[in-house]
C-alpha cells in the first residue's frame, strides 16, 4: 500500500497555547493533516467561562480559518449548571477536568474535594449532551497512599466508573489513556464512554520517557505491556478508542532547561549558579500528525486499514461531527522517508525560542499528498 485516502481527520485533543506560540502552532494543525480539532482550555488564565472559550475560538479561527476548531471549558468549582447551559448555547462542546497540579496549568483543577461536588454540573451536562473530558490521573502521594506517576492512571479509574454510574447517558472521554487497565476499563463501558490514545504513547515506554525531556509527558509512558494493550485495542478496530494527539508545544527553554552559571557581583568574584527548572510535560506532534500516526502504525504492526477509524470515524461519531464527502486527506508513501523538522522557531520579546517536535530529525514513511 503506497497511498491512503482518509476521511477528514479529527484530532480530539490538542493544545494550541497563547500569544507568539499560538501563532506558530495553530497553522500546523492543518499542515499535519487535521481538519477538525478539539482544543484544550488550560491556558493562563484558564478558559473557565463560555465568553472566554468563545473569544479564544475566534483567535484560533482568525489564524487558521479553514480548520474547524471545537472549544472547551475548564472544570472548576465556580462552574454552575447555568454556565453549562450558556456554554452549550454558545457552541462550547465539552468541559475538561484536570487533577490539581498534575500537568501543565492544572493548579485550578480538581483536588481533594473529589468529583462528587460537581454532580449538579455533570447532571446538566448530561441533560444538554455536552462531553466530559477527563485527564485520568490522581495526584501523586508518594509518602501517603504511595501513588506515583506509574499508577496514577489506574488509581483514577474508580472515579471514571463512579461518574458513569451516576450519569449513565453523559458522554465521557478518558483522555490520553496509557495503561492496559484503562483499556480494559473502557471496554467494559457503553459506547458513550470512550478514550483517546496519542501516537507517542503507541511508540514510547517508560525507558524512553525517563531518558529524555523530549519524551516526557503527562501521563508518562508506561510499561511495554501497557503499550502492547494500546496497540492491540487499535488493531481490534474498537470504536471507543480514537486519536487525541495531546500535542503540547513548549518553548525549548521550558522543555530542556539548562544550568545557568554567571559571575556574581559579590566579593571574591565567585560564580552564581541558577539551577534549571523542572522539565515541562508535553510532546509536540501537530505539524506531522497524520503521517506520524501512519508511520507509528507500521512500526507497531497495526494494519494501515485501521487508520480511518482511529483518526476520523470513531472520534467524529462520539463528538457528532461526521466527515463530509470530498474532504478527504490523502497520504502517500515516501521512498527513503521524510525527515521531521529539527525544531520550529518563533520570536518572543525576550528573544528567539524553539519548539522541538516528537521524532525530531527522524524520518517518517508517509507524507500528505492532498489536504
Amino acid at each position: 500500500m503506497d497511498r491512503i485516502v482518509l476521511p477528514s481527520p479529527f484530532d480530539a485533543h490538542v493544545h494550541l497555547r497563547q500569544g507568539d506560540l499560538m501563532e506558530l502552532v495553530v497553522p500546523h494543525v492543518a499542515v499535519g493533516g487535521v481538519k477538525l480539532a478539539y482544543v484544550m482550555p488550560n491556558l493562563i488564565p484558564p478558559l473557565t467561562t463560555p465568553a472566554l472559550s468563545v473569544a479564544y475560538l475566534a483567535q484560533l479561527s482568525a489564524l487558521a480559518p479553514d480548520t474547524h476548531f471545537l472549544p472547551s471549558m475548564y472544570l472548576t468549582l465556580a462552574l454552575t449548571p447555568a454556565l453549562i447551559r450558556e456554554a452549550h448555547t454558545a457552541g462550547v462542546v465539552g468541559v475538561k477536568s484536570y487533577p490539581r497540579g498534575v500537568t501543565t496549568n492544572s493548579d485550578g483543577g480538581v483536588g481533594m474535594e473529589g468529583y462528587g461536588v460537581f454532580d449538579d454540573v455533570f447532571g446538566e451536562m448530561e441533560k444538554v449532551d455536552m462531553i466530559l473530558n477527563l485527564h485520568g490521573e490522581v495526584p501523586s502521594d508518594v509518602d501517603g497512599e504511595g501513588t506515583c506517576v506509574l499508577d496514577a492512571e489506574a488509581r483514577f479509574l474508580p472515579h471514571l466508573l463512579e461518574i458513569h454510574r451516576k450519569f449513565p447517558k453523559l458522554r465521557i472521554v478518558l483522555e490520553h489513556c496509557t495503561t492496559a487497565a484503562a483499556v480494559e476499563c473502557v471496554k467494559t463501558l457503553p459506547p458513550n464512554v470512550c478514550a483517546t490514545i496519542t501516537p507517542h504513547h503507541l511508540a514510547l515506554t517508560i525507558d524512553q520517557a525517563v531518558a529524555s525531556p523530549l519524551a516526557f509527558c503527562k501521563p508518562i509512558a508506561k510499561y511495554p505491556s501497557d503499550r502492547a494493550a494500546l496497540r492491540e485495542v487499535i488493531r481490534s478496530r474498537h470504536p471507543q478508542f480514537f486519536l487525541g494527539s495531546d500535542s503540547a508545544p513548549h518553548p525549548s527553554a521550558s522543555k530542556m532547561p539548562t544550568l545557568s552559571v554567571s559571575p556574581a557581583a559579590i566579593a571574591g568574584g565567585t560564580e552564581e549558579v541558577t539551577l534549571p527548572s523542572p522539565c515541562a510535560a508535553g510532546i509536540y506532534t501537530s505539524a506531522d500528525l497524520i503521517p506520524l500516526v501512519a508511520t507509528v502504525f507500521e512500526a507497531s504492526a497495526i494494519p494501515l486499514d485501521c487508520l480511518a477509524g482511529f483518526v476520523s470515524t470513531f472520534g467524529r461519531q462520539l463528538y457528532g461531527f461526521p466527515a463530509k464527502e470530498g474532504d478527504e486527506v490523502v497520504l502517500r508513501r515516501v521512498a527513503g522517508g521524510k525527515a521531521v523538522a529539527s525544531a520550529y522557531g518563533f520570536d518572543r520579546p525576550q528573544g528567539r525560542e524553539w519548539v522541538v517536535p516528537f521524532m525530531a530529525g527522524e524520518k517518517l514513511g508517509w507524507e500528505i499528498e492532498k489536504l
